[in-house]
C-alpha cells in the first residue's frame, strides 16, 4: 500500500491561471485590432460566456479550487483515477497516466492503452510538466509526495490544479457513500454531472443485486492479507475494504483496527480464526501464488479454518479503493464467500 500525506491549505491556482490566460488573450486581441487600424468601442469586446454549469468550486482535502471551465489536459497518477475518468467518458481530456496496478476493467482497456503512460510508478514533477496538464488527479497520497517534488503546492505554483482521491484526505471512515461522491465530484468538475449520476445509478444497481443474493446469509469471518511475513499487513476498520466485506456477506476480523491499513501479529490472526482469506493483488507485492504458498507453509497457521480449507479470494487492490470498482469487488467477494447463492 501507499501512505497518505497531509494536504496543505493554500490558495488554489485555477482562478489565477485562467484569469491570466484571459488577460493575455485580451491583450493579444487588442494588439491585433490596433495593428489592423480598428477603432471599435472596448465595451464591445466582452469576455466569452462561461461554460454551462460553471464556475464551480470544490473543496478537496483542504484545498479549495474554483473551476471556470472543465479541465482539458489531465494527468492521472495511479490506476483508479484513470478508470473513473474513462467510465465518465473523459478519455479525450486525458494526456497522460502513470502507475498501472493491475489489469484494467475490460470495458476500458482500449481507451486506457491509448493514454500515454508517463511512468511505471509515480512520474517525476518534470515528467508531468512535459505534457502541459491543467489538472493532475492523484489516487494515493504518494501522487503528491512532497519529498519527491510533487507537492500540491509545487503544482499550484506551476499553475496546475490538483485533486486527491478523497480516501486519502484522512479523518474519517471511508464508505461506499464516498465512492458515489467521488464520482459526482469529478463529474461536476468536468461538466458531466448527468454521466456521473448515470454511473452511480448503475453501480448502485449492481450492489443491490449482490445484496439481494446474500440476504440472510451468515457473515463469514474474513482476514485480508495484503503483504508481510514477520507480521501481517491487513485492512483495518477505517478503510473501504471493511465495508466491501460486510456488503459481500462477510465480517472483517480486524474491523476493530482503527486504521485504513495496519500491521497485526500472526498470533492475532490465529486467535480470530478467519474462514476466508482475501488476498489483495497489486504490482510490486509478489504474485498471488507466492502469497498463497507463504500462508500455507506457516505451521502456526495450520489450524486456521481458511488455511485448513484453502479458502482464498483474490481481489485487485484497485477494486477496493474509491473509484468505479468497489461494487464489482463486492460481487466478486460475495461469490467467493457464498458460492451457493450464485448457482
Amino acid at each position: 500500500m501507499y501512505d497518505g500525506i497531509p494536504c496543505p491549505l493554500y490558495p488554489p491556482p485555477g482562478t489565477r491561471r485562467r484569469a491570466l490566460r484571459r488577460s493575455l488573450a485580451l491583450a493579444l486581441a487588442a494588439v491585433l485590432v490596433t495593428g489592423c487600424g480598428a477603432g471599435s468601442d472596448p465595451g464591445d469586446r466582452a469576455e466569452a460566456a462561461p461554460a454551462k454549469g460553471f464556475p464551480v468550486t470544490v473543496d478537496n482535502c483542504g484545498v479549495r479550487t474554483t473551476y471556470e471551465e472543465p479541465p482539458s489536459r489531465v494527468v492521472t497518477i495511479h490506476q483508479h483515477p484513470a478508470e473513473l475518468m474513462l467510465a465518465l467518458g473523459l478519455r479525450d481530456a486525458m494526456v497522460g497516466t502513470a502507475f498501472p496496478d493491475s489489469a484494467v476493467l475490460p470495458e476500458h482497456r482500449r481507451d486506457f492503452a491509448s493514454v500515454p503512460q508517463l511512468a511505471e510508478r509515480e512520474p517525476s514533477f518534470e515528467k508531468v510538466l512535459e505534457v502541459e496538464p491543467d489538472f493532475v488527479y492523484g489516487g494515493y497520497g504518494s501522487a503528491f509526495a512532497e519529498n519527491e517534488g510533487r507537492s500540491r503546492r509545487a503544482f499550484a505554483d506551476a499553475g496546475i490544479d490538483t485533486y486527491l482521491n478523497r480516501e486519502y484526505c484522512g479523518g474519517k471512515e471511508v464508505t461506499m457513500a464516498d465512492v458515489y461522491e467521488e464520482i459526482r465530484t469529478i463529474g461536476t468538475v468536468f461538466g458531466v454531472p448527468g454521466r456521473a449520476e448515470k454511473l452511480v445509478a448503475g453501480l448502485k444497481e449492481r450492489l443491490a443485486r449482490t445484496a439481494e443474493a446474500v440476504r440472510g446469509a451468515p457473515a463469514v469471518p474474513v482476514f485480508v492479507y495484503d503483504s508481510g511475513d514477520k507480521s501481517a499487513f491487513t485492512a483495518g476498520g477505517r478503510g473501504l475494504g471493511t465495508e466491501i466485506i460486510r456488503l459481500a456477506g462477510g465480517r472483517n476480523v480486524f474491523d476493530d483496527l482503527d486504521e485504513v491499513f495496519g500491521d497485526v501479529s500472526w498470533e492475532q490472526v490465529v486467535e480470530r480464526r478467519p474462514e476466508v482469506i482475501v488476498i489483495y493483488h497489486y504490482r510490486g507485492a509478489g504474485s498471488v501464488e507466492r502469497k498463497k504458498r507463504f500462508l500455507l507453509s506457516q505451521p502456526a497457521l495450520a489450524d486456521v479454518p481458511a488455511i485448513r480449507n484453502k479458502r482464498f479470494v483474490v481481489l485487485p487492490l484497485t477494486a477496493t479503493l474509491v473509484g468505479v470498482r468497489p461494487p464489482h469487488a463486492v460481487e466478486d467477494l460475495a461469490r467467493g464467500l457464498h458460492p451457493e447463492r450464485f448457482r
